[in-house]
């Protein structure tokens, strides 16, 4: 039975890696120094006391919905993760439920675009939506080749089938694929568009105060609930010489958090068209040719 105090740790956890990744963002936004690790708080004091914004005809409901399901949905994701033991829900068919939860994020980003009635949330949820179906498939394949090289859809059964070599090591395709629609499923960096400059904001043009603040929250929760995932499934979970288990897996978690915030702020954005003919011409053959490669090793 799981501990009461078990999802608590998990909120708090991803709560840290979040802020993390916010203050590395903001780091890297205006460059390293010694107050960039309070940025995160700064701005959640300010939007705290901002007022909130309304549209004409806006369906605040709707668009209320959106703004808090996105956290929601990042912390349900996060309930099978080994972080360090046990997840605080060890699912028999976790593989499925975390990428489930992530298709979620779908409803939430269009909730949140449509409810505000103003053009350019609009054109960012239709983004979004453009972007989930264009990423959905090869990140499906590489949740499933990690889960073939287990012969488990349990999160902590996968992690544990690495012990003798990381799944990134022989998996090294499916592990980039899984990177690239990580970017994608925490709409950032390079797949940023729902969000894009060009269209004001996107999804969260109309945006302030309170709202705007859980939004952000919701995002880079998504984004370390990405970065967590990919260490149960790819990098041998808490495994490792010396640290306890719960230590390498914060390690490894940072790392690629690392990683993804890195990308914002050195890789360019990516035209929805393009990343369409990407996923469809590239990534999902190049998947598809992993899991049969693993299905050969495997079987």
């Amino acid at each position: 039975m799981t501990p009461l105090w078990a999802p608590i740790a998990l909120i708090g956890a991803l709560a840290v890696l979040a802020w993390g990744a916010a203050a590395l963002d903001a780091a890297l936004t205006a460059g390293i120094r010694l107050r960039s690790a309070g940025d995160p708080l700064r701005e959640a004091a300010r939007l705290l006391v901002r007022q909130r914004r309304r549209t004409l005809l806006s369906d605040t409901l709707l668009m209320r919905a959106g703004v808090c399901g996105l956290p929601v949905v990042a912390v349900l994701a996060g309930i099978v993760l080994p972080l360090g033991g046990r997840p605080v829900a060890d699912l028999a068919v976790g593989v499925v439920w975390f990428n489930a939860m992530e298709v979620c994020v779908w409803g939430a980003l269009w909730l949140t675009g449509w409810g505000a009635n103003s053009v350019y949330p609009l054109i960012g949820g239709y983004r979004a939506v453009a972007q989930g179906l264009a990423y959905e498939l090869p990140h499906m394949f590489a949740l499933i080749t990690a889960a073939l090289g287990a012969g488990s859809l349990r999160l902590s059964e996968v992690a544990g089938a690495q012990r003798g070599l990381w799944f990134a090591v022989w998996m090294p395709v499916a592990f980039a694929v899984y990177l690239v629609s990580a970017l994608a499923m925490a709409f950032w960096g390079p797949m940023d568009r729902p969000m894009g400059s060009d269209i004001a904001g996107g999804v969260r043009a109309e945006l302030s105060g309170p709202d705007r603040l859980v939004f952000q929250a919701g995002r880079y929760t998504l984004l370390a609930v990405a970065a967590a995932a990919a260490v149960p499934l790819f990098l041998g979970g808490g495994a490792g010489p010396a640290l306890p288990p719960w230590l390498w897996t914060a390690l490894k978690t940072v790392a690629v958090l690392a990683v993804l915030v890195w990308a914002r702020h050195r890789l360019p954005a990516v035209r929805m068209d393009r990343f369409t003919w990407l996923s469809w011409l590239v990534l999902i053959p190049a998947a598809l040719l992993q899991m049969l490669v693993v299905g050969i090793v495997v079987l």
